[in-house]
């Protein structure tokens, strides 16, 4: 089948979680369904198309809509203020231009997702993972007092119900993970519409080289993404005093972009490191003495967990650090919920080299059962063609559309 793809983000270089998956996926399919790339461009332009050639027969690329001011009236719009903010017409005009010669279209994530529905294509259309946590929960249960906070609840409800029509208008629907696929029904969407596709990673050939593990912990991810910058606050302010006091010859590195957010109060903190983007993170993962996950918010699976144990280092993490992912405490990583615990476990592993190698062999085993992109990839190529099989235009639709 020709495919039409939609993508949120662009999807070269692949420096975050998104483009990996998007770039790591679309090479795959792409064996057995020649692609049409409909993507926004990264923030900036500059684009490079060439690396995206080797799977995709055409590449177009549409310039990202900063959000911008919007009436009074948007409010009381039922498309949430982001989306209405970067609606865009060129992309929307793309989508009807090229539809007519593909046989399928699939969104990658939901500002894709959008502008595909809107578009109206007239083809079936894949919904690629849907991320719904967010939509579950209501956000203005916190400090929030008043008008901020009914805002607050209005935001949460206008994107619960934005995710509702989405999926209403799309035929099948992927997710990275079991728990994500029941927040999916619990918005009341068929379940047999609706596969779990997991992150995956690439495992190094042969067996991680044995080495002494150098006194450091590492967390790698961008801060310019909320949810790693509470991680990385949270672990520096909370935990890493317990640390450093007891093992003063530690540091904690954190690699990742870091452009535009003001980390000067926790790079001044002894011991800790930021180092930004790096072109090759492996070294430095591969021989930690951990890698720390103390992520307390956001959806999805967790590529750095799947990354960090593919190259052998062991993972402490909280647990929605590992959210979705079939692992267990004590066998594949060391848990802990509070400062107080994930210090502890870091320690551990630090006056404990036997159990350092004995974590890393089995998280490593289990990414190479469970977590690669080529099982990922097998089982969206069956979901796109189960698109092909369709009679006609079949919606998923809503069990209880009325529900929240």
């Amino acid at each position: 089948m020709r495919l039409l793809v939609v993508s949120t983000w662009f999807p070269w270089p692949m420096d975050n979680g998104s483009r990996l998956r998007i770039a790591h996926l679309l090479e795959a399919v792409a064996k057995d369904h020649p692609i049409t790339l409909l993507s926004f461009g990264r923030e900036g332009g500059g684009e490079d198309v060439a690396p995206l050639r080797r799977y995709a027969e055409a590449v177009h690329v549409v310039p990202n809509t900063p959000p911008g001011r919007l009436a009074a009236a948007g409010l009381f719009s039922t498309v949430p203020r982001y989306f209405a903010q970067t609606r865009s017409p060129e992309m929307l005009a793309l989508i009807a231009a090229e539809a007519s010669r593909h046989d399928a279209a699939m969104a990658m994530q939901i500002r894709a997702a959008y502008h595909l529905v809107e578009a109206r294509p007239g083809i079936p259309i894949l919904f690629e993972e849907a991320e719904v946590g967010a939509a579950l929960e209501p956000s203005g249960t916190g400090p929030a007092r008043g008008w901020r906070r009914a805002r607050q609840r209005l935001t949460w409800w206008k994107h619960r119900r934005f995710l509702q029509r989405l999926i209403g208008q799309v035929d099948r629907v992927t997710v990275v993970s079991a728990p994500e696929r029941d927040h999916l029904v619990a918005l009341g969407c068929e379940a047999g519409r609706v596969a779990v596709v997991p992150n995956g990673v690439t495992l190094p050939a042969g067996s991680p080289v044995r080495r002494p593990r150098a006194p450091r912990l590492i967390y790698p991810g961008a801060v310019t993404f909320s949810a790693n910058l509470d991680a990385v606050a949270f672990f520096i302010r909370e935990a890493w005093p317990r640390i450093r006091g007891a093992r003063p010859d530690l540091e904690f590195v954190v690699t990742g972009e870091t452009s535009g957010v003001d980390v000067s109060d926790l790079a001044s903190v002894d011991g800790v490191r930021f180092t930004g983007r790096l072109p090759d993170v492996d070294g430095l993962i591969a021989d930690s003495l951990a890698c720390v996950v103390p992520l307390r918010v956001g959806g999805g699976t967790r590529l750095k967990v799947l990354h960090a144990m593919a190259l052998g280092a062991p993972v402490v993490s909280t647990a929605k650090g590992v959210e979705g992912l079939a692992v267990d405490p004590e066998r594949h990583f060391l848990l802990g919920d509070t400062a107080e615990a994930l210090a502890a476990q870091a320690l551990r592993l630090a006056a404990d080299a036997a159990l350092a190698d004995r974590l890393a062999a089995a998280a490593r085993e289990r990414v190479r059962e469970r977590y690669t992109w080529d099982r990922s990839a097998a089982i969206l190529s069956s979901e796109i063609v189960k698109l092909g099989a369709r009679a006609g235009r079949k919606r998923v639709t809503l069990t209880n559309p009325a529900a929240g």
